[in-house]
């Protein structure tokens, strides 16, 4: 009997620890159903607050709607050619495109991808946006959907649209890497406008969308297949995609495209400060005490006296932070949305003057009034507000260096546009918005021709360096 009883004991410890484990794995279980449940319903609650992830990255989607309205642009000029792309924007036939496709030609032929060819009539372009429109006759065209490039996000997936290398129509993809970028490759190609002046509007969107030659004034999309801008360059040292790209924003394109179709030209308004260009930003901040980044915003550098920023009370030294509530972050974005405006428009500014923000109204001007204004400046005046000395170069300089033309820069004044560029003394100017600089008197007089545009000055620095500085005397 107590062999039997002790024998029970054991069986029932043994079920008890049995089931004991069964109950810690069951409690295991239930735990992590909860995790996985709870996991489940965080993803949705994503899902919902952003949208349906999958179906924004519907690239097929976003093709099937873009296609259609991307052609391939031929042009001829002088015996040679050229090819890029283009986006109809109205259904009658209005096409957008890039300056640089169409420039200097003859002859500009549009194919449709159902392989139909028209002549295409040449409605107005802009050097300084590196934007045209055309026209065909033809009508019930298929169009690509305006979207809005201030929405767009960085991170975002895009999609490319043209005709690289002169295939037919090719679409890749990637996301947004950045905005606002200002890469210089407008004012250093406006060689023809030199007698203009370059007032140059940069404020790329950035993608890695892969484009080539030929995909220039194509279609960039979001994924619900909106157009977001207009492809226009790219960053390589071989001249062929190297993981950047960059596109005019649509918000900018409408209405200079809306300026061409109603005048035939661009009618700008003309805010009329002086500040740094984005290539020297960083450095003239520094020098003034503040540190890159602490405060958003375009600090002016000067008032051109009668202009729109003048009767607002704008003064040297104010940082201009937002135009009509909506903040900015760098000179490029700032050109970007005044150049949206036209003369007469009124901007509500929002600036910084001594540690305290302030804000007014400011109603631009026309271009050609500012361009006046600078003009009738004398030329003391200019180089006052350069703030440098020259002298012309020697024969024997000019022989070692291998150059026609140059002056030389003998003095530089701290408080002048040279000092506020870091333009040492030593540093030979050798051209001034593509025209040559043969002796000082015409520093002056390309810069009397520039007036309130963007200047672009291509020099060789002490070292011997070649070096370029981008600066403005409005905007």
């Amino acid at each position: 009997m107590s062999f039997k009883i002790a024998e029970m004991k054991r069986s029932n410890i043994l079920i008890l620890f049995v089931l004991t484990w069964i109950l810690i794995g069951f409690g295991f279980y239930l735990l992590y159903k909860g995790k996985t449940t709870n996991n489940a319903t965080a993803e949705v609650q994503v899902d919902s607050k952003f949208g349906d992830l999958s179906k924004r990255a519907d690239f097929a989607n976003a093709a099937r709607l873009v296609t259609p309205a991307v052609v391939h642009i031929k042009t001829q000029a002088g015996g040679g050619g050229g090819s890029g792309s283009g986006v109809i924007i109205e259904a009658d036939g209005y096409i957008a495109t890039n300056n640089h496709v169409i420039e200097n030609a003859e002859v500009i032929t549009v194919i449709l991808p159902d392989r139909r060819e028209f002549k295409a009539e040449l409605i107005g372009r802009d050097p300084n946006t590196d934007l045209a429109l055309l026209k065909i006759m033809a009508t019930k065209l298929p169009v690509v959907k305006l979207g809005n490039s201030d929405q767009v996000l960085v991170g975002e997936w895009v999609l490319a649209v043209g005709y690289p290398f002169s295939l037919n129509t090719t679409a890749t993809a990637g996301i947004v890497s950045a905005k606002g970028r200002s890469i210089g490759i407008i004012a250093a190609s406006q060689q023809e406008d030199a007698q203009q002046g370059s007032s140059a509007i940069e404020s790329y969107i950035q993608t890695d969308a892969a484009i080539n030659p030929g995909n220039s004034g194509g279609a960039l999309v979001n994924t619900s297949g909106q157009l977001i801008g207009i492809n226009a360059a790219i960053a390589s040292m071989t001249g062929s995609y190297a993981g950047y790209a960059f596109a005019i924003p649509v918000n900018l394109a409408k209405k200079i495209l809306n300026d061409f179709k109603e005048f035939g030209e661009v009618r700008r308004g003309i805010l009329g400060i002086n500040f740094p260009s984005p290539s020297t930003e960083d450095q003239f901040l520094k020098e003034q005490g503040i540190t890159p980044g602490s405060i958003n915003g375009v600090f002016i550098t000067d008032i051109q006296p009668g202009s729109a920023a003048a009767a607002a009370g704008l003064k040297a030294g104010d940082i201009i932070q937002k135009i009509n509530s909506q903040q900015i972050y760098s000179s490029s974005e700032f050109s970007e949305l005044v150049a949206r405006h036209r003369p007469g428009d009124e901007l509500q500014l929002t600036y910084l003057r001594n540690g305290k923000t302030a804000s007014t109204k400011a109603k631009l001007k026309a271009a050609d009034k500012s361009r006046e204004l600078a003009t009738n400046g004398s030329l003391n005046e200019l180089y006052e507000k350069l703030g440098a000395k020259f002298s012309a170069l020697s024969p024997a300089i000019k022989q070692r260096l291998r150059i026609d033309a140059g002056v030389v820069v003998t003095e530089v004044y701290r408080d002048g546009v040279f000092g506020q560029l870091g333009i040492p003394p030593g540093t030979i100017i050798v051209y001034i918005n593509g025209a040559e600089i043969i002796n000082p008197e015409d520093v002056g007089a390309a810069l009397l021709e520039a007036g309130s545009s963007r200047i672009q000055i291509l020099a060789i620095a002490p070292d011997g360096s070649k070096v370029a500085f981008n600066f403005s005397f409005g905007a």
